[in-house]
């Protein structure tokens, strides 16, 4: 029997619609039955750093809601751009996935090109923690500085002459405190050193007796009394150190400096395990056991939406690109 044109036009709708709801049925189909073996967690960074710890108190919590191992495997080398590109090269098959701290974000304006679009190449999956950075000196070299101030003033009166240290060219703690420098319209002396805990050995030794630091690495000595804080670069105080002020705090209003950790997937993986993976990221840092864990330390729990990590890696790459590009930064 012939088709009517009205029959023949609603067997052409039929199959346009057939063909929209396939991907959505197999995509469904393939998030039901994701995750189906380990999955891994690629840390650019070496084991027992800030990022580390904090991916592996996450991700063992994730493991257990997902029911299957979140392997993490370091892929240290060249500020995380080594693992980025490992992680780039990746299936997206949602089995693969990375870390991204704010040295990987940056790392095209200080090394140049890379094999990889840190933007193209990788969708968001959320931001997972935020790493507070904190100003600290020596009392023993500095015993009249308690402030910001006060460091500001001595500078000042050295001209120039007061080194400081950080973990490392184009390290955070370098980028934040040639801002700050630059604000503040004073000036030292960067004396950087391949990581942190190097420096923080020099810090404490009183050889370089001032650092713009992660808290993770100098939390312990800042309990001990060994270094002293005299401002967080955060907009509002940090827990952990209730009483110390903000930069912002000691006359430079919206001052903050805060770095951050998130997590990306390989660029086209499918848009149900990203939402899947997102939501058991959401979850595991509402646990109240790891927000503690992750406290202790030094970090803490920061979610934030794919798409909310997304516009926050737009706007740190454009903003602190420009003090890269201002100071004349580079470590190629």
């Amino acid at each position: 029997m012939a088709f009517t044109p009205l029959k023949s036009l609603q067997n052409s709708v039929g199959r346009v619609l057939l063909a929209l709801a396939l991907p959505l049925v197999a995509g469904a189909a393939f998030a039901q039955a994701w995750p189906a073996k380990p999955i891994t967690l690629i840390v650019p960074f070496p084991p027992g750093g800030p990022t580390d710890v904090a991916t592996r108190i996450v991700a063992q919590k994730m493991a257990i809601a997902l029911k299957q191992p979140v392997l993490i495997d370091n892929r240290s080398g060249a500020s995380g751009t080594l693992g980025a590109a490992i992680a780039a090269k990746a299936a997206p098959d949602g089995y693969t996935f990375v870390m991204l701290a704010t040295p990987t974000l940056l790392a095209g304006h200080l090394y140049g090109p890379t094999s990889y679009d840190i933007f193209k190449n990788f969708t968001p999956v959320g931001t997972v923690y935020d790493l507070p950075i904190v100003l600290v000196v020596n009392p023993k070299v500095l015993p009249d500085v308690a402030g910001l101030q006060q460091l500001i003033a001595k500078a000042k009166t050295e001209n120039g002459q007061r080194n400081y240290t950080t973990a490392g060219v184009g390290s955070f703690g370098h980028l934040t405190t040639e801002q700050l420098k630059n604000i503040g319209k004073f000036d030292m002396q960067h004396v950087p050193y391949r990581g942190s805990a190097p420096a923080v050995t020099d810090l404490i030794g009183g050889q370089v007796p001032v650092m713009f630091s992660d808290l993770v690495a100098v939390i312990p000595h800042i309990r001990s009394g060994t270094l002293r804080p005299i401002a967080v670069g955060s907009a509002t105080r940090v827990s952990l150190l209730p009483d110390v002020k903000t930069v912002a705090e000691q006359g430079f209003p919206g001052f903050d400096a805060t770095s951050w950790g998130g997590m990306l997937a390989p660029a086209g993986t499918p848009k149900a395990v990203i939402e899947r993976m997102s939501g058991e990221l959401k979850a595991a840092l509402a646990d109240r056991q790891v927000a503690e864990k992750l406290e202790d330390v030094g970090s803490f729990a920061a979610y934030r939406t794919p798409e909310q990590t997304a516009e926050r890696m737009h706007q740190d790459h454009k903003r602190w690109g420009k003090v890269i590009r201002d100071n004349h930064i580079t470590n190629q």
